[in-house]
């Protein structure tokens, strides 16, 4: 053979022997000149163990033929599994896969390998690997596969004198994970590492754990970022395929995602959003450009908000929590925005009686003369308005007749330029002086509107987060 064996010798190794190498020579050894050195000779006594073991390797391969498998026509190998998991992750959302790399150990017994000697194990490496019998395990959800052969192939196989082979190769592997995205952010994951025989059905390979020997080297840098690792589950399923049943392990690598990062990424600044467009609220009416602008302003930001939380993520065709949540948001700075432009709307454009010029004098107090009884009865829309100068208004923007009483019974104020059924219910005259109920109607104030969304507003903004967060967090 081109490379020599490592071998255990079943004594163990003597005080001189722990390792492979030259011996140490005596102190009387070392007086002696190199005439008086007496000549050994023989394989045997210059070369210790390693033509025995040569011997022993080299008679057990002579008729061996790796292409079959043991047990053939007589029996399924079992293969014991273990698994060393050295680094988990990084988890992509976006390509819903993960990566790992793991030490992949199977243990099985050959007959064909059985020996007699001396050695308990021979410890071969990457190279002998193509002169025996291998299980063919692939992983069935892995997209990348890669072996690692710096600076010799990470793999080695040791053949015990009872026939017992260990198999044990490092590799890399990029893994499909399916992510149910419907709780983002406040979601687990269960990322699963399947794996079976490429062509030996059940009835000709049987996988199984030892105890479920599973090494989880956490202490090793994880990149696992956004997650936590909640631990392992594992399950032994038979898959029925066009070519056979075969036997499946699956290990899940279950994780949570930490919500830290995605709340001050996303959370935070929605919330803080949305509150930012209620200041509007605190602004005089007649601002209109420094109102408009905080509105356009806020949902243009919420705009930017869902997009960039849509960024890196997988294009599902359901709405996450996140998106629900900023949704919302949307909806609260754009229903502050038309609450101005109703605002707005009610209270510079409805139909304003005009008032004759001499009525518009500064220094006068005109008021209009209440027509005769007679003429009431054939004009029902005639009104009562008075003109008041600018030094005796207490701060309402209006029009110029603040207010407009129908002679009808009842004295309902009737609302200039509205449809029948506001009347009922709104009040569009700045000094309204009717009662919050009024004949089993509740009328609205519309030039108190601000005064209404100044409450209204964060009571339901927070009733809408106590639900959420009671929501989900309790699913």
């Amino acid at each position: 053979m081109s490379e020599g064996p490592h071998v255990e010798s079943e004594n163990g190794p003597s005080a001189h022997d722990d390792v492979y190498g030259p011996r140490p020579q005596a102190a009387e050894e070392k007086l002696l000149s190199e005439e008086t050195k007496p000549t050994l000779s023989g394989p045997h006594s210059t070369l210790g163990k390693l033509p025995a073991a040569t011997h022993i390797l080299n008679s057990i391969l002579n008729n061996y033929d790796h292409k079959l498998r043991p047990g053939i026509g007589e029996k399924p190998t079992v293969v014991t599994v273990e698994l060393s998991v050295n680094t988990l992750g990084p988890i992509s959302i976006l390509d819903m896969e993960y990566t790992i790399d793991i030490t992949f150990c199977q243990t099985w017994y050959d007959e064909r390998l059985r020996y007699n000697g001396s050695f308990e194990s021979f410890v071969l490496n990457g190279n002998m690997v193509s002169q025996l019998w291998i299980p063919d395990t692939f992983f069935r959800n892995s997209k990348r596969t890669q072996e690692h052969v710096i600076t010799m192939p990470n793999q080695m196989v040791r053949i015990h004198k009872d026939g017992k082979v260990l198999y044990t190769i490092r590799m890399t592997i990029d893994a499909g994970c399916l992510l149910h995205m419907l709780k983002f952010p406040m979601d687990s994951h269960s990322c699963p590492l399947s794996f079976s025989s490429f062509s030996y059905p059940e009835s000709e390979m049987i996988y199984k754990w030892e105890d479920f020997k599973l090494e989880i080297n956490e202490k090793n840098s994880w990149k696992l970022f956004q997650f936590d690792f909640t631990g392992v589950t594992n399950i032994t399923e038979t898959v029925s395929t066009p070519t056979g049943d075969f036997m499946v392990m699956t290990l899940f690598f279950n994780v949570s995602r930490r919500f830290g990062f995605i709340a001050f990424q996303n959370y935070v600044p929605s919330s803080v959003t949305t509150m930012l467009s209620w200041v509007s609220f605190w602004i005089k009416k007649d601002s209109a450009p420094a109102r408009t602008s905080l509105g356009i302003t806020s949902v243009l930001t919420m705009t930017t908000l869902g997009t960039f939380s849509r960024k890196n993520f997988p294009r599902v065709s359901y709405i996450t929590a996140l998106d629900f949540y900023i949704a919302i948001c949307f909806v609260f700075c754009f229903c502050a925005l038309m609450e101005f432009a109703v605002l707005n709307f009610l209270t510079y454009n409805r139909t304003k009686p005009r008032a004759s010029p001499k009525l518009r004098h500064p220094d006068i107090h005109a008021r209009a003369l209440m027509p005769p009884r007679a003429s009431a009865h054939q004009h029902p829309d005639a009104f009562v308005c008075q003109i008041e100068d600018s030094d005796e208004s207490d701060g309402e923007e209006g029009p110029s007749c603040p207010a407009q009483q129908s002679l009808s019974p009842g004295g309902i104020q009737n609302p200039g330029g509205c449809c029948k059924w506001c009347k009922k219910y709104v009040c569009v005259v700045p000094r309204c002086e009717g009662s919050i109920w009024q004949q089993g109607r509740l009328f609205i104030h519309i030039y108190r509107l601000d005064n209404y969304s100044r409450v209204v507003f964060p009571v339901t903004f927070f009733f809408f987060n106590v639900l959420y967060w009671l929501v989900c967090l309790n699913l």
